[in-house]
C-alpha cells in the first residue's frame, strides 16, 4: 500500500496532560484506517493533528513534537497554507452540523467561499458529491429545501457531501455515526466503503464492532500510546498484544 499520511514520533500535550506519546503510524492511501480505543486514548487528538485543527485551541497551552507528513511533506512546516491543508484534509464530526440554509447551499458553501461561480461546475460538484455520499436519490427533488428538514442520517451524509465538494484527498471522521440509528449507520458505512476507492479515510469509529466492520487498517490506542496496528482482519481476529485482545474481547473498555 502507498503511504498517504506518515506520523512519526508524534507527541501532543494539552498543558500538563499528554494526549499522545511518541505515536508512529503509516496511513495508506485509498483505504479506511480506524483509530479505536477507550475514552481519552488520544484518538480524536491524533485525528485533529492531521489537519491542524488542534491549532485552534486557545484556552489551554499545547505542545507538540514529531512529524505529520502528507505526501511526504510536514503539515507543520512554516510554509504550509493551513487553509489549503484543511481543504485537502476534510473533517466530518460526530454531530451533523448542517448550515442554516438549503441542501444545495450546504453542499456548495465551501466552493462558493473559494470563489467558484461557474454554474455548470457547481452543478457538477453538487450532484457528484451527493452521489458519492449516497444521498442524491433521496434529496435530488429537495435541493432547495432547508437542510434541517433532513433526518439525522441524511444530515450526516450531507456533511460528508459538503466535505467531498471541496475535492479533498483525505477524509477524517470523528465518531460520524454516534447519534444515528442502525439503518442510517449502515448507509454511512456503505458510503465510506465506496469512497475509499478514491479517498484516504481515517475514522474514529463508534464502537469496536463498527471498527471491525469497516477497517482495512486498525490502530489501537490506549492512554495516548499506539499499542498495536495491523490489518482489520488481523487486529480483530488475531491481535498480537494482550491489551489489544482484552479490549477487543470486552475484558475492559
Amino acid at each position: 500500500m502507498v503511504t498517504k499520511i506518515g506520523i512519526h514520533d508524534l507527541r501532543f500535550a494539552y498543558g500538563a496532560d499528554t494526549a499522545l506519546k511518541d505515536v508512529t503510524l503509516e496511513v495508506p492511501a485509498q483505504a479506511i484506517t480506524v483509530l479505536f480505543g477507550p475514552s481519552r486514548a488520544g484518538k480524536s487528538t491524533l485525528l485533529r493533528c492531521v489537519n491542524r485543527l488542534n491549532d485552534l485551541i486557545e484556552e489551554t497551552p499545547i505542545a507538540r513534537s514529531g512529524e505529520v507528513l502528507l505526501d511526504g511533506k510536514d503539515v507543520y512546516a512554516p510554509d504550509v497554507d493551513v487553509t489549503e491543508l484543511r481543504r485537502r484534509v476534510g473533517m466530518v464530526f460526530a454531530l451533523p452540523l448542517p448550515l442554516p440554509m438549503t441542501v444545495r447551499q450546504n453542499v456548495l458553501y465551501g466552493q462558493r467561499m473559494r470563489g467558484e461561480r461557474n454554474p455548470a461546475r457547481l452543478n457538477e460538484l453538487l450532484e457528484r458529491s451527493l452521489q458519492q455520499a449516497a444521498l442524491w436519490d433521496e434529496v435530488k427533488d429537495r435541493l432547495d429545501d432547508p437542510a434541517t428538514r433532513l433526518s439525522g442520517g441524511q444530515q450526516q451524509r450531507l456533511c460528508i457531501a459538503r466535505t467531498l465538494a471541496l475535492e479533498p484527498e483525505v477524509i477524517l471522521l470523528d465518531n460520524p455515526t454516534s447519534g444515528l440509528d442502525p439503518l442510517s449507520t449502515a448507509k454511512v458505512e456503505a458510503s465510506l466503503r465506496r469512497l475509499k476507492e478514491e479517498y484516504t479515510i481515517v475514522m474514529v469509529p463508534h464502537s469496536v464492532q463498527q471498527a471491525a466492520r469497516v477497517a482495512d487498517v486498525a490502530a489501537f490506542l490506549l492512554d495516548g500510546e499506539l499499542v498495536e496496528v495491523g490489518t482489520g482482519v488481523q487486529i480483530f481476529t488475531r491481535p498480537q498484544k494482550k491489551r489489544t485482545e482484552d479490549y477487543v474481547t470486552g475484558r475492559f473498555g
